[in-house]
């Protein structure tokens, strides 16, 4: 009897489930979208309960559509949007407020007061991380300070908080289980990456009540079951929840970066490049951060990471705020009916600039406009912009890690446009593999679990199912490249001090 693993792709626009085979083949899958909420410029929300109901209606659909005995699933793994934040009820699972989101800004003063406080060391020292908004612990402690009675709910042990992945396992255990794993829990801002526990001086500078927070754990293990009498899903009850990671480490395993040096990167709503440092933190000098890829039988894998907070979203923007586009793929066509962006440069910093940069403050910003710009120039110029921001952390990468970067690894939406990674391979001049699996975020939260549940022996049989569907190599001029390269730095530099050039 055939067995699969089924996948559950938490994003931040979407929720999806995947079902795999033991070849690592898709059977099935589902997806539903959910709603962005915007309360004012620079806030992002999610509505938690629809994130629930979405993936629900997504894990069954899947189910359907495979046509098969849902006891031949063996395991179930989660992969998440990481950072975003949410606080429930822990009797009732009612949440309290709207997750906040990762691409939220609204804590960028709480960081300010904290770094004048001088806690910017300590939380890079403990952590790995930055002192920035993007990590859930000063999201968790606005909430804290701002929902009416909400601390003194936390302080007498009435609330659980946690990341998607939390949520997701409490209410898939029917509210028996409050864990995160370790991948999860290293982008909090309140996690020893180095002891792999909660920190309780940063705790306690922030103000967040340890009772609040979910016990971390590794990220191949049985977590619990599928409770019984959940709406929709009666059929699956039983079954384990075996595998967890944030979306980033889920793609650096599910891309088979098993070996220290090897590297990814994730073209999505924002844009992530991970490199596997091995067993031993690696601190950087160049604005990335450090994080936990996974732990596996007692052996933790650290990643040197870089992220963008705006890459694929920047298209949407194209589409759905400037209308200039009606879909993601005329984008790509557009672009590809000029031979360059006409010397057009996008910096798509509508929520700061993330790595190597961190300016909370940064705002988009469009330069080199002239009466002959047309929108194709402009599509282009948004994609050449994802593509300089992953040149940025590459970049930043090569001189923190002791081996460069020779292949990076891609996967993610935007990894299917053939005009964009061909830029890629031009600013980066190293080949860029593309994978006949593109669903590697999926596929790695569904390794891990199927590693737990035995579906597959161990690493060296995952590293064999990755094929290659094409590996772009650099074509253009390197020198026009380099030029286009400091047109880029020169426009972000505009971008970030757009306050001070106001007239």
């Amino acid at each position: 009897m055939e067995t699969y693993v089924m996948a559950l792709d938490q994003g931040t626009t979407s929720s999806r489930a995947i079902l795999f085979n033991r070849a690592g083949g898709i059977v099935s899958r589902a997806q539903r979208l959910f709603r962005q909420i915007y309360p004012q410029p620079g806030w992002v929300e999610h509505d938690p309960m629809e994130i629930w109901a979405t993936e629900r209606q997504s894990m069954a659909e899947a189910v359907d559509a495979a046509h098969i005995d849902p006891k031949c699933i063996a395991a179930i793994g989660i992969t998440n949007q990481r950072e975003t934040t949410v606080v429930w009820d822990a009797r009732t699972g009612e949440p309290v407020y709207n997750a906040i989101v990762w691409q939220c800004r609204r804590t960028a003063p709480i960081c300010d007061r904290l770094r004048a406080d001088g806690l910017e060391e300590t939380v890079t020292e403990k952590t790995g991380l930055l002192l920035d908004a993007y990590f859930s612990g000063t999201k968790l402690r606005w909430l804290l300070d701002t929902v009416p009675g909400l601390r003194r709910r936390a302080e007498a042990g009435e609330l659980r908080c946690g990341t998607v992945d939390s949520w997701l396992i409490w209410n898939l255990t029917g509210g028996k289980v409050h864990v995160t794993d370790y991948s999860n829990a290293s982008r909090t801002m309140l996690f020893n990456i180095h002891t792999l526990t909660w920190d309780a001086d940063l705790c306690r500078a922030l103000d967040i009540p340890v009772c609040l927070l979910p016990q971390p754990v590794p990220n191949c293990q049985e977590f619990g079951r599928v409770a019984e009498n959940i709406p929709g899903l009666e059929a699956l009850a039983g079954i384990p929840i075996c595998g967890s990671a944030g979306d980033q480490p889920a793609a650096l395993f599910g891309q088979a970066c098993f070996a220290p040096g090897q590297a990814k990167n994730t073209y999505g709503t924002g844009c992530f490049t991970l490199m596997n440092v091995g067993n031993v933190p690696v601190r950087s000098k160049n604005g990335l951060v450090t994080s936990v890829g996974w732990s596996w039988k007692g052996k933790t894998t650290y990643a040197l990471e870089g992220s963008v907070f705006n890459a694929g979203s920047a298209v949407q923007w194209l589409r759905d705020e400037l209308g200039l586009i009606q879909s993601a793929p005329e984008c790509d066509r557009l672009a590809g009916s000029v031979p360059d962006s006409g010397g057009v440069v996008v910096v798509p910093a509508f929520t700061g600039l993330g790595a190597p940069y961190w300016d909370m403050y940064a705002r988009g910003t469009i330069v080199g406009l002239t009466r002959g710009t047309t929108r194709a120039h402009i599509a282009r110029a948004v994609l050449e912009s994802i593509a300089f921001q992953v040149t940025d952390l590459v970049r930043a990468m090569d001189e923190d890690a002791p081996c460069p970067i020779t292949v990076l690894r891609v996967d993610g939406g935007a990894s299917v446009s053939d005009i964009m990674m061909q830029i890629q391979a031009d600013l980066l001049r190293i080949g860029v593999d593309r994978p006949d699996q593109v669903e590697t975020t999926a596929f790695g939260a569904a390794a891990m679990a199927g590693l737990s549940a035995g579906v597959w022996s161990g690493m060296e049989e995952l590293e064999g199912l990755r094929r290659s569907q094409c590996v772009f190599r650099p074509l253009r001029d390197e020198a026009a490249c380099a030029a286009d390269y400091a047109r880029w730095r020169r426009a972000v530099d505009r971008s970030r001090n757009w306050i001070e050039n106001e007239l």
